[in-house]
């Protein structure tokens, strides 16, 4: 079915509503990242909060309460960036993507002297100190690599662990802190769905599309690492579950129960750094101006910024400073916001405040 066309608000309203943003009606942070699929994790801070504000009460305990279970696991799954996603889908989202990646990472593995030897024989060593449940730090880790004669000077570490996570041995284990802990897939995760190719591919885009859409076929199959033919694959099979719209001439798919929801009511979102909101897309115009981005992805990639959302619009952003036990957060709007606008942004901060479990101030502009 395809509905009348929309403009660029009406996208960005659908899309909240879409990625829980505007309603949050998860009560759990699994339940969030299930209906997600993917959500970036780059910056673990700001991802945890990513998690909690798509909630109706968690706090930053909860979600890293599920990262330690395993309902919740952290790899390089899409992109081969660092992601959320549920323990159970990890192994087949790695097994549509994972190829692509490594064959993309080969020419930087050459560079660095790493072959499929060298990946064996680390996969080896990583087998026989992680079999029976065990979990090492990062650091830990690399060491026995190099006990045994891997060496993981430079990046070389880094790249071993990453291939090893894209090839389905090593993902990360329960937090510790702010140290980086590994343990195997195949015990952390004990009951692993396992899909066809065809079906994974359209289990992909109905995830996407029900999750983030109103979305192009492009903006999925750069978000899922695919090829546009795979996306194309993926949508078909998908497709009786979803609905097409048009913008500007462009199509547009998405649930068919997103489009039927109410209308979300004016607000303003305090979303952090890398949130799925902003960077879930190839093209990002729908609730961004274009002069606008260079300020919240400096440079075009590599860092994103925490935002302030108004009805939809990424209308500025925002950075936190102070100490542990109190929080204090600095707003930088592109323009002069309004003063229910400001009020709005107070009480986005507030919530992040309960969910870190701290008081947070707002300093007032400069």
């Amino acid at each position: 079915m395809v509905s009348a066309p929309v403009n660029r608000r009406r996208l960005a309203e659908l899309r909240l509503m879409a990625q829980a943003i505007a309603r949050p009606t998860f009560e759990t942070p699994a339940a969030v990242v299930r209906h997600m699929l993917g959500m970036q994790a780059q910056d673990f801070a700001g991802a945890l909060w990513s998690v909690g504000l798509r909630t109706t009460r968690a706090t930053q305990a909860d979600v890293v309460a599920a990262l330690a279970s395993g309902d919740i696991v952290r790899s390089w799954p899409l992109r081969g960036t660092l992601h959320f996603v549920p323990g159970e889908d990890l192994a087949w989202m790695l097994g549509v993507t994972a190829p692509r990646l490594i064959a993309g990472a080969a020419t930087r593995h050459r560079g660095l002297g790493l072959d499929s030897s060298t990946f064996e024989s680390a996969r080896a060593v990583a087998e026989t100190r992680l079999t029976g449940s065990g979990v090492l730090a990062r650091n830990a880790l690399l060491r026995e690599f190099d006990r045994h004669g891997i060496d993981t000077g430079g990046q070389r570490g880094y790249h071993i662990l990453w291939y090893l996570g894209q090839t389905g041995t090593l993902v990360f284990g329960p937090p510790d802190g702010r140290t980086q802990t590994f343990t195997l897939l195949d015990e952390w995760v004990r009951h692993p769905r396992r899909l066809e190719r065809d079906e994974a591919l359209g289990e992909f885009a109905l995830r996407y599309f029900s999750s983030h859409g109103p979305a192009t076929v492009r903006d999925f199959a750069w978000w899922a690492s695919l090829t546009l033919r795979d996306a194309r694959a993926g949508l078909a099979v998908a497709g009786e579950a979803l609905t097409e719209i048009e913008s500007d001439g462009v199509a547009y798919f998405l649930s068919p129960q997103t489009l039927d929801a109410a209308r979300p009511t004016s607000a303003v979102r305090a979303l952090p750094g890398f949130d799925e909101y902003l960077l879930g897309y190839q093209d990002r115009s729908a609730v961004i101006m274009r002069e606008h981005l260079a300020v919240v992805v400096p440079g075009g990639n590599g860092m994103f910024f925490p935002t302030i959302v108004v009805d939809g619009e990424v209308v500025g952003v925002w950075r936190r400073t102070g100490t542990a036990g109190e929080v204090e957060v600095i707003a930088e709007p592109f323009g002069e916001l309004s003063d229910a606008a400001r009020a709005g942004f107070d009480r986005a901060v507030q919530r992040f405040g309960r969910f870190l479990g701290t008081s947070v101030h707002v300093l007032p502009p400069e």
